[in-house]
């Protein structure tokens, strides 16, 4: 595949944006994708959004030169933050982005109590509170919020099971679990990397929910909108390529441990 050839591209601070690459890969076999773990930036969450707009607006930039027509930001901080303004700066591109699934929790919720573990950042962005106006404030629903930074810490290091682990999942959720909510928001892409040390925490009755499926399947509905203009199927592959700001070695180690069975070619890159 050459650079001009027609590509996805998903856009992360690190490497928890892979939960949605393999689900993107699940229902879009066919399209090539490129991949950036702005690791070196890693995490967003932490960041001003002032900086998250000028490092969002730099990769954009990068996978567009590789021919990425469709860009999934794979981030809710990102989203929260920088998507109005890539849209607005970038009208050619059609930009995807996460959000917490405070939608769907509202409709499933059966006790009216919803937990959301997320970034700092998506916490105190204007969109996360307007999603709360709109699903949560009018049903009366009582919702907890957690940020979870040592969780981004532990699948960027490729580490998601084992005491540290269930050290970390102890802390944050043991002060929710109390609260009994029945559902549990991911909130945050690096976050179900850890789903089954969750699963094996809380209570059998607390639904937990992230968004990567549902992004996947937007994605896809979304392209199949587009008129062909050509026969893609000739000019798509199933090539994955992650382009690393981070350290390369390490995320060689640390991409086969997340993404098993999954063949996955690493570049380093500036930017």
């Amino acid at each position: 595949m050459t650079e001009s050839e027609p590509s996805i591209g998903v856009l992360d601070s690190g490497v928890g944006g892979l939960s949605v690459l393999l689900e993107l890969r699940k229902i879009l076999p066919h399209h090539a994708f490129h991949y950036v773990a702005d690791s070196a930036w890693c995490p967003y969450g932490s960041k001003s959004p002032e900086q998250i707009r000028q490092r969002t607006q730099a990769v954009a930039k990068h996978l567009m030169e590789r021919g990425a027509s469709t860009i999934i930001v794979a981030c809710n901080s990102a989203t929260i933050h920088a998507i109005a303004a890539l849209r607005e700066n970038h009208p050619q591109i059609d930009f995807i982005g996460l959000e917490p699934a405070l939608k769907p929790a509202s409709k499933l919720t059966q006790n009216g109590t919803i937990a959301v573990l997320a970034t700092s950042a998506t916490l105190a962005g204007d969109k996360f509170l307007r999603l709360v106006d709109k699903w949560i404030t009018p049903a009366g629903h009582t919702l907890i919020t957690q940020d979870c930074p040592k969780f981004v810490e532990l699948v960027e290091q490729g580490i998601t099971q084992g005491a540290e682990v269930e050290a970390a999942i102890a802390h944050y959720l043991q002060p929710i679990v109390e609260q009994n909510p029945d559902t549990l928001v991911l909130g945050c892409t690096h976050y179900p990397f850890l789903s089954e040390s969750i699963r094996a925490y809380i209570p059998n009755h607390i639904r937990i929910l992230d968004t990567g499926a549902a992004v996947a399947q937007h994605t896809a509905n979304k392209l199949s909108q587009r008129p062909p203009a050509q026969d893609l199927t000739k000019l798509w592959s199933a090539q994955t390529t992650v382009h690393s700001t981070g350290d390369i070695a390490l995320h060689n180690t640390l991409i086969p441990k997340l993404c098993v069975a999954h063949q996955l070619r690493v570049q380093s890159i500036s930017i």
